[in-house]
């Protein structure tokens, strides 16, 4: 897949290219990631990419014609499936759902990182295809957003991670919430790792598991239970859940 980001501050990109899941996709050519700033498309001397706002107002917004060379440019470097994307909090919530749909029907996205107040609303009527949000707050700028969508998108594609489940069992793949992991030593300062996970018995590791997980996603993000519909297995596992909870705490 290939990624283009509209930014004017490419070298944030860096630790991407360079480290973790994100870098050694694009090592291995299972993520192509290119860079454009407005500002090597601007026609003056002090490659100028903002401007105050008509009817006045605090701050600079950003300039029409840079970002739309921008993403003009980005976009003749693209071959197959491609969508613009504006990051911004009006935006629809980017979520893994909408990261699976992404991987699934793009070849190509542009990510478009704005700064100051906003863009030039004409850049959205005429290069946007469609504004994407990671969160209800306002962020300095849209870098930090486009490499969170630039993540999570990395861990669905195929080779990306190291084990081919990982992304199927990451928080969120099932709509549920993570069952919680352990690893070596056995006990610390008394704190033991539940008896299941060392039976060596794989079904009952597995119910334990989606327990934990219906569990934690009722116990913390109740949202998402509501969306989800349930299996009668499942709700039997998250009854059980609840009722050894709530004995719990008597």
């Amino acid at each position: 897949m290939r990624i283009d980001v509209v930014t004017l501050f490419p070298h944030l990109f860096d630790v991407l290219k360079s480290d973790g899941i994100t870098g050694r996709a694009v090592k291995e050519g299972i993520l192509r990631l290119g860079l454009w700033n407005p500002r090597d498309f601007t026609h003056n001397r002090h490659r100028t990419v903002d401007d105050k706002p008509y009817g006045g107002g605090p701050g600079m917004v950003m300039l029409y014609q840079p970002l739309r060379d921008a993403i003009h440019a980005a976009r003749q470097e693209q071959k197959g499936r491609s969508r613009v994307f504006y990051l911004s909090p009006q935006g629809r919530r980017f979520d893994q759902a909408a990261a699976t749909e992404l991987t699934g029907q793009y070849d190509n996205i542009v990510l478009v990182a704005g700064r100051y107040e906003g863009v030039d609303e004409r850049v959205i009527d005429q290069e946007i295809d469609e504004e994407l949000s990671i969160g209800d707050y306002v962020l300095s700028g849209g870098e930090i957003a486009a490499m969170a969508v630039i993540d999570v998108i990395t861990r669905l594609l195929p080779g990306a991670l190291g084990h081919e489940d990982s992304a199927q069992q990451d928080t969120f793949s099932g709509g549920l919430l993570e069952y919680p992991q352990y690893t070596r030593p056995e006990n610390i300062d008394g704190l033991e790792v539940p008896a299941v996970l060392l039976s060596g018995d794989h079904q009952a590791i597995l119910r334990w598991r989606r327990k934990q997980s219906l569990g934690r996603t009722w116990q913390r993000r109740p949202d998402l239970l509501e969306v989800k519909k349930l299996s009668h297995e499942e709700r039997q596992l998250l009854d059980e859940y609840i009722s050894e909870t709530l004995q719990e705490n008597l």
